[in-house]
C-alpha cells in the first residue's frame, strides 16, 4: 500500500505546510509516499512522483502549492477517470490526501464509487463554505489579509473623506465578508446570505453624514455582484465620493499564518490515520467546537454550508 497527496481547485495557504506534513508524517508511519502534481489533470496524465524530505524542506512560510493544482474538465468523463485510476495502480497506491473543495469533493466522490480507492478529503478553500467543518485550511491567512488591506484603506479613506467599498472573495458564501468586516469595523456589509436594509442604512448614513462623519468603508463579497450598486448609491445618494478596490487573488496567496500551518498539521495527521486504521475511507476532516473528527462524503456535498447565526446578527443594517 502507498499513500498519495493532492491538491485540486483554488489554491489556499496551508496547503504547502499540509503537503510537508504529509510527507514528514507518512515517513514516520513507515508508508511509501507519492506526489501527485496538477491535480485532477496530472492524474489522468501521470504525472505522480515519489516523495522525500528534499522536495519538501523549506516550504512551511511558502503559499500556493509546490506540486501546483488545477480543475479539470476531462475528469467528468469516465475513460479519463479510469485512466487515472490505472496510473494510481502503477504505485500501488490505494490512499489518496485531497486538498480541496467541494467540487473536488464531488470529484472524488464520484471516483471512489467506480474505482477501489480509499480517499481522505481535506477541506481547503478561503471561501470557508464546505458542509460541516467551522474551518477549512486557508481561512486564517486569507482573512488577515483582507483586515490587512482594509486597515490601509480605511487611511486613505479617512484622509480624503471618501467612501471605499472593497468587494472580497467567497464565490457564493459570504464568510468573508462578514468576519472581514466586523474585524475592521465596516459601515456596511454585503453578502448573499442575507438583505441589507439601503432604507435604514440610508437614514443613518445621511445622518451621520449631515453630523460630520466624513468617510465609509463598505464590505461587499462578490456573490452579491452588487459592488458597482452600492459605489452609485454611495455617491449619488450620500453624498460621498466613492471608490472600489477589487482585493481579487492576492486574498488566495501570501505567507499562512501560524493557524493555518497548524491545522494543516493537525489535518493530515487525522486523514492520514483513518486511511491506514480503517478500510471505511471516502472521507472529509472537520473541525468543529474545537475537535477534529472525520465525515461522510455524501453528507458533505449533499448539504450546503450556512454562516452562523450569531455572525449574521453582529453585522448592522442587515435584515
Amino acid at each position: 500500500m502507498a499513500l498519495a497527496i493532492m491538491c485540486s481547485g483554488g489554491d489556499a495557504p496551508g496547503m504547502n505546510p499540509a503537503i510537508k506534513k504529509f510527507v514528514d508524517y507518512a515517513f514516520k508511519r513507515g508508508e511509501k509516499h507519492y506526489f501527485i502534481h496538477h491535480g485532477l489533470e496530472g492524474m489522468i496524465d501521470g504525472e505522480i512522483t515519489e516523495a522525500s524530505h528534499k522536495d519538501v524542506a523549506g516550504i512551511l512560510h511558502r503559499g500556493g502549492s509546490i506540486i501546483r493544482s488545477s480543475r479539470s474538465k476531462r475528469f467528468f468523463e469516465y475513460e479519463y477517470r479510469k485512466q487515472a485510476f490505472e496510473n494510481l495502480k502503477k504505485y500501488d497506491i490505494t490512499g489518496l490526501v485531497v486538498l480541496g473543495g467541494d467540487g473536488s469533493f464531488r470529484a472524488m466522490q464520484r471516483f471512489s464509487e467506480e474505482f477501489p480507492l480509499n480517499f481522505v478529503g481535506i477541506p481547503t478553500t478561503i471561501d470557508n463554505d464546505i458542509y460541516g467543518t467551522d474551518y477549512c485550511l486557508g481561512v486564517d491567512t486569507a482573512l488577515n489579509v483582507i483586515r490587512d488591506a482594509l486597515d490601509k484603506i480605511r487611511d486613505t479613506a479617512s484622509t480624503f473623506d471618501r467612501a471605499f467599498v472593497v468587494e472580497v472573495m467567497g464565490r457564493e458564501c459570504g464568510y468573508l465578508a462578514v468576519v472581514s468586516a466586523l474585524a475592521s469595523g465596516a459601515e456596511i456589509c454585503i453578502i448573499p446570505e442575507a438583505d441589507f436594509n439601503i432604507k435604514v442604512a440610508e437614514k443613518q448614513l445621511l445622518e451621520e453624514v449631515a453630523g460630520g462623519r466624513g468617510y465609509v468603508l463598505a464590505v461587499v463579497a462578490e456573490g452579491t455582484g452588487k459592488t458597482a450598486e452600492i459605489a452609485e448609491w454611495l455617491e449619488s445618494t450620500i453624498g460621498l465620493e466613492t471608490r472600489v478596490s477589487i482585493l481579487g487573488h492576492i486574498q488566495r496567496g501570501g505567507n499562512p499564518t501560524v493557524t493555518d500551518r497548524l491545522m494543516a498539521f493537525e489535518f493530515v495527521i487525522h486523514a492520514i490515520d483513518h486511511l491506514l486504521h480503517s478500510r471505511d475511507a471516502n472521507k472529509v476532516v472537520y473541525y468543529r467546537d474545537g475537535s477534529y473528527g472525520l465525515m461522510e462524503i455524501d453528507e458533505v456535498v449533499s448539504h450546503t454550508y450556512t454562516i452562523d447565526s450569531e455572525l449574521l446578527s453582529s453585522i448592522n443594517l442587515i435584515d
